[in-house]
């Protein structure tokens, strides 16, 4: 008998994770002064965790109500919240993935940096040919030639520091949280 996956305590957990992981993106602060709207959060840890615990459809739950939540709350005309959205499919999704098939923690390891190495990439198109245009108009190619270097370090520690916080955490909260599941 196949097990029912939306179970009343994995829909709840699905949502305390999308409540934590809103709450985390809340706490964002800006790295590099001259791209102060590249704003570091460690809401991709907490998205990550969730993926790892409930598994990758929890972790794109999470990711989606997480975004929907923070919505309303947008100071960039929801463009950096779609920039978000956007590396976080590539940053949660695909690691969650990689760890459902193949459950070592050299998997964890190397799907985060993969992932990292993706987010640093996508972040560099996204922002080129479709988030900087939207936000800026005219004008976006030459500012974009200015600060891409920032674009990739951006991520690069984005990425970076959201997988180190999800390697330190996953296996005290898994042995937490394994009793509610």
């Amino acid at each position: 008998m196949k097990e029912n996956y939306f179970t009343a305590k994995r829909i709840a957990l699905t949502a305390v994770f999308a409540a934590v992981a809103f709450g985390v993106s809340r706490l964002d602060f800006p790295i590099f002064p001259p791209v102060s709207f590249l704003k570091l959060d460690f809401s991709f840890a907490i998205m990550l965790l969730a993926a790892y615990i409930i598994g990758p459809l929890g972790g794109e739950i999470v990711v989606l109500t997480s975004f929907a939540i923070s919505l309303p709350f947008s100071q960039t005309a929801m463009i950096g919240e779609f920039a978000n959205l956007i590396m976080a499919q590539f940053f949660v999704v695909l690691p969650a993935v990689a760890y459902k098939f193949r459950r070592k923690f050299s998997t964890v390891i190397i799907s985060l940096s993969a992932a990292t190495i993706v987010i640093s990439a996508v972040g560099l198109l996204t922002n080129r040919f479709l988030l900087f245009p939207l936000y800026m108009g005219e004008g976006a190619a030459e500012f974009f030639a200015s600060v891409w270097y920032f674009i990739v370090a951006f991520n690069a520690i984005k990425g970076v520091s959201n997988a180190i916080i999800t390697v330190l955490l996953y296996k005290r909260l898994k042995k937490v949280l394994s009793r509610f599941l």
